[in-house]
């Protein structure tokens, strides 16, 4: 591997890495499965064959973002179990407060994706990033990435196109750079958020003032209480590849391929938002349901505690993904998907 991805790329262990699976990150994995949830679960939407050729190219699975740790850890579980691979992994480096947890992350096939810099410097890492994923892709890698840059704190899941227009960088052909990715979306539901009143803690902190930034010791609570708390049902649900689709909609409308790279853009992440939206696990709400809110609100602690206003937010976090689900589904015509 070039040395320009020295300082970012996942190290290279070889055998070290299957022995530290199978006998300490299954191991945990599981017992936080046990302990957390009532169980997850890997599903489909689609066609599961076409999804399964996909992976065997090497797919770049593009999800929805809940959980620091436990989205792209238990995914790569999942996987490694069905598929026998493991996906490379992209973790900014926000979360890296201590040493030792690059270390740690940089030795089970994450790679760091750089964040908090000047506008010359993000362009410079946004080039750097950009080449060491095709870089993976070239030799057929696949590969994990948030849809956007930290998680949606009100479950209104929507990619960004600064994501994908990092990723798309340096080539002319937008929808052809696109392709070469392979994008498969997936859905991540989880019945429970253990950190969704973190979540509205950190929104009423920002409304009341707008300066407010995390520390990295808020980073770590988060990413403690996400592993430790209790989530119930947990539903992956895997798509094909979009590239069918662009396909389809290049054909519709060849005039695209003409379009500013912001449109374009769009265009490309509307259909990942879909896939996202239809795969989503609705779990029913029991009568108990208000008494799991007024619970959470207890949990915040800071001054000037809006009740109204974070019951609102934490009301949201839950009924967004079921408001999307329903719109993605009176929209969707594509037979292939649903």
């Amino acid at each position: 591997m070039k040395d320009q991805f020295k300082d970012i790329r996942a190290y290279r262990v070889g055998w070290i890495l299957p022995f530290c699976d199978f006998l300490f990150a299954f191991p945990l994995l599981g017992i936080w499965v046990w302990r957390t949830t009532k169980g997850i679960r890997l599903d489909y939407l689609g066609d599961r064959k076409q999804i399964e050729r996909d992976i065997k190219q090497g797919a770049f699975f593009m999800t929805n973002h809940r959980d620091i740790v436990l989205d792209s850890a238990w995914l790569s579980l999942l996987l490694r179990c069905r598929y026998f691979i493991r996906p490379f992994i992209g973790i900014g480096n926000n979360l890296f407060a201590y040493k030792w947890i690059e270390i740690l992350v940089r030795f089970n096939r994450c790679f760091v994706v750089k964040r908090g810099a000047g506008a010359h410097a993000q362009l410079e890492n946004a080039k750097q990033l950009s080449a060491y994923i095709r870089h993976l892709r070239e030799r057929r890698k696949s590969i994990w990435l948030a849809q956007r840059e930290g998680r949606a704190k009100d479950s209104n899941d929507l990619t960004q196109a600064s994501v994908l227009h990092m990723l798309t960088l340096g080539e002319k052909d937008f929808f052809e750079n696109v392709k070469t990715l392979n994008i498969c979306p997936v859905s991540i539901t989880y019945e429970y958020d253990p950190c969704d009143y973190l979540k509205a803690r950190e929104m009423q902190l920002k409304r009341d003032n707008p300066k407010w930034r995390k520390r990295a010791k808020d980073d770590v609570e988060s990413m403690v209480t996400g592993i430790r708390g209790k989530k119930g049902r947990v539903t992956y649900r895997l798509t094909p590849s979009i590239n069918p689709e662009i396909d389809a909609l290049l054909e519709a409308h060849p005039e695209y391929r003409d379009l500013p790279t912001h449109d374009q853009l769009q265009h490309v992440c509307d259909i990942i938002d879909r896939r996202i939206h239809l795969g989503y696990e609705i779990y029913e709400r029991g009568t108990d349901f208000d008494a799991y809110i007024e619970s959470r609100l207890a949990l915040i602690d800071i001054p000037n505690k809006d009740e109204a206003f974070l019951r609102e937010r934490l009301i949201e976090m839950y009924n967004n993904p079921v408001v999307n689900y329903k719109k993605a589904h009176e929209k969707s015509n594509f037979s292939g998907i649903v």
